[in-house]
């Protein structure tokens, strides 16, 4: 894995060990996505829930993103996630949490305009994760969620609505944003 673009662009991401605990967004579909949003990332805050080595905020920190916050319960993840923020010259834009997705969201009185979600697959804990982080978003905020071409996941959730979705090979990555009303 490595940083697509940016200011930290070609450095090489360190991984987490073993395929059990964390399967990374592929490199093709990490550049799709973010060939989507370019012109949307410049001075956002990311939240990275399920952050696994940090590759998706590392990547929007790179591209200009004013911070990031990145979240995820191992231990593993958190280590390889700081080692990678160390090596790239992004750590004083981040912060990193060691925590559920459910205890931070409960927790954090943070607001993001873009959240990156891409729990275990078969955790079954997509649709919760983004019931739980919809209150953390901002007015204009955005929730990308990566999941298996299998998963169906809902149109609507609370006052977020599913705005698109990417597909790549067997990974799609549904977009919520707030609903907005028709006569705004």
């Amino acid at each position: 894995m490595r940083v697509i673009t940016g200011i930290a662009r070609g450095k090489r991401l360190a991984t987490v060990p073993g395929t059990d605990i964390v399967r990374p967004t592929g490199d093709k579909v990490k550049e799709a996505l973010f060939s989507s949003i370019q012109f949307d990332i410049e001075g956002r805050r990311i939240l990275d829930l399920f952050a696994g080595s940090g590759q998706l905020g590392i990547e929007a920190l790179s591209r200009g993103a004013q911070s990031a916050t990145f979240v995820d319960a191992n231990d593993a993840s958190i280590k390889v996630v700081k080692q990678n923020l160390d090596n790239t010259g992004l750590a004083d834009k981040a912060q990193v949490v060691k925590s559920d997705y459910s205890t931070f969201a409960l927790r954090s009185s943070q607001k993001f305009d873009i959240a990156f979600l891409d729990p275990p697959y078969l955790a079954g804990i997509l649709e919760d994760a983004v019931v739980k982080t919809i209150p953390l978003m901002s007015e204009f905020g955005r929730i990308f969620c990566e999941h298996p071409s299998e998963l169906k996941m809902p149109e609507k959730v609370n006052d977020f609505t599913v705005c698109k979705v990417y597909k790549y090979g067997k990974t799609l990555i549904t977009v919520y944003q707030k609903e907005v009303a028709d006569n705004e």
